[in-house]
């Protein structure tokens, strides 16, 4: 019975089933421009809350300006998709660091993609407000980010600062 279904089966016409390649995700926007952004930074000890800039070139670049006092530029986050620079303008520091060098430190993982949709408003939370939660050590610290609107496929400057003024710090010491 067994060989009668064998035969029957093996002599059909044989058709190659061919499953479509997925196409490529193209992204719905090259550059995107959040300006007048209000950033939170909430820790046990204090509550600090700074204007933000944020501009971003898709899978390339993003710049993050953070304006606590009458729009001067004090903190500026500069990341490509494997490393981060910390520029702390009023100490005269800064940090480099990949991701890998600062999740030794942070948990959950901080990563590229996570910060390109904090950048361009597209974290799950939506286009209006994100929340993020680290832990650094035993500190924990709270991200809250109120969004304006996004102005997307629009020129950025996302040139990078010149460090030489700057006194280079470890990122544990700059955190």
């Amino acid at each position: 019975m067994m060989s009668c279904f064998l035969l029957l089966s093996g002599c059909g016409a044989k058709k190659k089933i061919v499953s479509p390649e997925p196409a490529p995700v193209v992204p719905s926007w090259h550059t995107c421009l959040i300006q007048g952004a209000q950033g939170t930074v909430i820790t046990d000890e204090e509550r600090i809350s700074a204007s933000m800039t944020m501009q971003t070139v898709h899978d390339s670049m993003l710049v993050i300006s953070i304006m606590p006092l009458l729009g001067m530029e004090m903190l500026r986050i500069e990341a490509t998709p494997t490393e981060l620079t910390a520029i702390d303008k009023f100490h005269g520091q800064y940090t480099t660091a990949t991701y890998a060098d600062l999740n030794r430190q942070l948990t959950p993982e901080l990563n590229w993609d996570i910060l390109q949709q904090l950048c361009a408003a597209e974290l799950p939370t939506g286009s209006e407000k994100a929340r993020l939660v680290y832990k650094f050590g035993n500190e924990t610290v709270e991200i809250v980010v109120n969004y304006t609107p996004r102005k997307i496929d629009v020129p950025v400057r996302v040139s990078h600062i010149k460090l030489d003024k700057y006194t280079k710090v470890d990122v544990s010491r700059f955190l």
